[in-house]
């Protein structure tokens, strides 16, 4: 048997709809003295063991009342029948609650997926093909390297939600149900409808920095909530930078139009945008500034790379611990508000540093995962 024909059997026998054959050719497999060997040797979750342990310790628990059964009275039968089912579902509470109770640790370099029932998924950026189910089984998309793809349609009657996080020194793409395309940055997560619904608005709530190409529609606008800041579009193509331990948030549009307004006004006063248009959120006060920029400066972390343009040294750091997932220690205060211009490619953090130490006369030591500032 395969681990998917195993997998398929043992989900069916949980929810009670294995036919007595199936059941026979389930509980067959799990008689076999390698049935543990053959276990081993599946790339399983943790949730999946559980559900085998507990299929196994039923398959235990039948054949014990079995054997018991040809020894006993049909009166102690009937005893036996129902301590030995007391007994079960005591296990199942136990291992219910171990696997409630337990905190299930991921490691924290790594790309999450975290499904509508809470439970948490680990993408495998080196992974060719891997499809993805929810809780019930049923496939919501399939990832392919560092993209995942949602399938199309809004068949669905309400509104599941999936959240993606893409931690410091990784960026992922990812495609949403309606065709619309998202460039996740380092440090960001993305919360979102598996499926979107007929009559109300694409609606998508970011931290972080993305690049979004929506897919026009006309007759649902879709709106992306970043913190207190909302972008409306039907369809365009624009870049969302929105750290929550920033105090601004930008907006650069490269395609189309949007609106802009925050949670306070709740869509009565927008600030409209054109092609080449930054937008400045500060979150204290809920200003907007616009300005014309060039928008290949904003989105050039798409293609891995990096490019300061009028900007000060502490934010450039604030952008270099994010894409190369490292901790920098600033003990030059007078550096901090320096203005500063630089282009980098895909290189090594320390060919950057190296960089700013020849044209800006930087000084630093690197310690570990630390680099150190200093005057």
């Amino acid at each position: 048997m395969t681990k998917e024909e195993f997998l398929r059997l043992a989900k069916k026998h949980s929810e009670n709809e294995c036919s007595e054959r199936e059941k026979n050719i389930l509980f067959s497999f799990c008689d076999k003295a390698q049935f543990k060997d053959l276990i081993s040797e599946w790339n399983i979750s943790e949730e999946q063991q559980i559900k085998i342990e507990l299929l196994r310790r039923i398959r235990s628990t039948i054949k014990t009342y079995d054997n018991k059964k040809k020894k006993k009275s049909n009166y102690l039968s009937v005893k036996t029948f129902a301590a030995v089912f007391i007994g079960f579902m005591v296990v199942s509470y136990l291992y219910l609650q171990h696997n409630a109770n337990t905190k299930i640790t991921h490691p924290t370099n790594a790309i999450t997926l975290e499904l509508e029932d809470g439970s948490i998924k680990v993408i495998d950026e080196n992974s060719k093909t891997n499809a993805l189910v929810n809780k019930k089984g049923n496939l919501l998309g399939t990832q392919k390297g560092k993209r995942l793809v949602y399938e199309k349609g809004n068949s669905t009657k309400e509104l599941v939600y999936n959240t993606l996080t893409v931690p410091y020194g990784k960026r992922f793409e990812i495609e949403l149900s309606d065709g619309t395309t998202a460039h996740l940055n380092a440090g960001t997560s993305i919360k979102y409808p598996v499926k979107f619904l007929k009559g109300i608005d694409r609606q998508v709530f970011i931290k972080g920095e993305a690049y979004f190409k929506v897919v026009k529609d006309s007759m649902h606008p879709f709106i992306v909530n970043a913190d207190k800041l909302n972008v409306k579009v039907l369809g365009t193509e624009f870049n969302v930078q929105a750290y929550s331990e920033d105090t601004v948030s930008e907006i650069v549009l490269v395609e189309g139009s949007v609106a802009l307004y925050d949670d306070s006004q709740k869509s009565n006063k927008k600030t409209i945008l054109k092609p080449g248009d930054q937008a400045r959120f500060n979150k204290s006060n809920s200003n907007i500034r616009t300005k014309t920029v060039r928008t290949d400066i904003y989105t050039s972390w798409i293609n891995g790379e990096l490019v300061f343009r009028n900007m000060a040294f502490e934010n450039i750091l604030k952008k270099l611990e994010r894409y190369y997932d490292i901790e920098i220690v600033n003990q030059n205060s007078n550096l901090s508000k320096t203005i500063l211009n630089a282009s980098f490619g895909n290189e090594p953090i320390d060919v950057i540093l190296e960089s700013l130490k020849e044209n800006y006369g930087l000084k630093y030591s690197i310690s570990e995962n630390k680099i150190i500032i200093t005057n």
